[in-house]
């Protein structure tokens, strides 16, 4: 224990996270919320191969993609990151707008971690999504809480 900070206070793991997608304006307000959560964003991309260079470049503890990257797959690059050895699976997490349920078969045959819906992003739904934690998970298809 340092000199000066009370017992009481719990560790958090600093997570450092990469955004991918291609709405500036999803971005900037997605940044914006993660980083007053807690969460650190170290990158954003709004391409596949901005993504690329971004993971690859930076090594993100997680990696946020949409699955509709305007001209690109997010489900492809998520595979690329995994086959290349750029991102561990338990990293990544696919978004999108649309309902969870039009995604569930896709979100599966993927390799990434889960999946959330942007109206639920959250740090806890993130950390929910990356390992064990305290209450219920959050559903990897609607993002939302069970219980």
């Amino acid at each position: 224990m340092q000199i000066g900070s009370p017992p009481y206070q719990a560790e958090v793991m600093v997570l450092r996270c990469v955004i991918v997608d291609d709405s500036r304006r999803f971005l900037d307000a997605a940044r914006c919320l993660l980083e007053c959560q807690g969460i650190t964003v170290v990158g954003v991309a709004s391409t596949s191969a901005e993504a690329f260079e971004r993971v690859a470049e930076l090594r993100p503890d997680v990696t946020l993609v949409d699955i509709d990257l305007g001209g690109d797959s997010g489900l492809e690059l998520v595979g690329q990151l995994c086959r290349r050895g750029v991102a561990s699976p338990s990293g990544l997490i696919l978004m999108s707008a649309h309902a969870g349920q039009d995604y569930v078969d896709l979100v599966a045959a993927s390799s990434a971690a889960g999946f959330l819906c942007k109206s639920a992003l959250s740090a806890e739904a993130v950390r929910s999504l990356l390992g064990p934690g305290d209450g219920d998970p959050v559903d990897a298809v609607s993002g939302l809480r069970g219980g």
